[in-house]
């Protein structure tokens, strides 16, 4: 049974949580994120935290869509511990989609609000 506080979220959407949740995983990062494009290509990044580059998961996601020539974002989703999107991030997604929804998942992969 869906849980009722949770937001319902479509098919792909819950894909890039997935893909957001699998990238944290395999890393052991802080977060992952994926991103969705408008030719429905997916990306997915995790936490970047180098002595010479920080990256949060979202704004590296958003950084691999770019470099691959993505004009626009779909949806994006970030799998953080954290209480909130960190606004860096946010502002990362909004520079290429005004009002795209981003997806905030727990470490379990369940999705606690989507932004907008």
């Amino acid at each position: 049974m869906p849980d009722p506080i949770a937001p319902e979220i479509g098919q792909e959407d819950a894909k890039i949580v997935v893909l957001a949740r699998s990238a944290r995983a395999r890393t052991g990062a802080a977060e992952g994120a994926a991103v969705r494009d408008t030719d429905g290509r997916t990306y997915a990044a995790c936490t970047v935290a180098l002595p010479s580059l920080t990256l949060t998961a979202l704004q590296a996601a958003v950084a691999a869509a770019v470099a691959s020539g993505a004009e626009g974002l779909e949806a994006a989703a970030v799998v953080t511990p954290a209480d909130a999107v960190d606004p860096g991030s946010l502002a990362a997604v909004r520079d290429l989609t005004a009002d795209g929804p981003v997806l905030r998942a727990d470490p379990a992969g369940t999705v606690l609000d989507v932004l907008r």
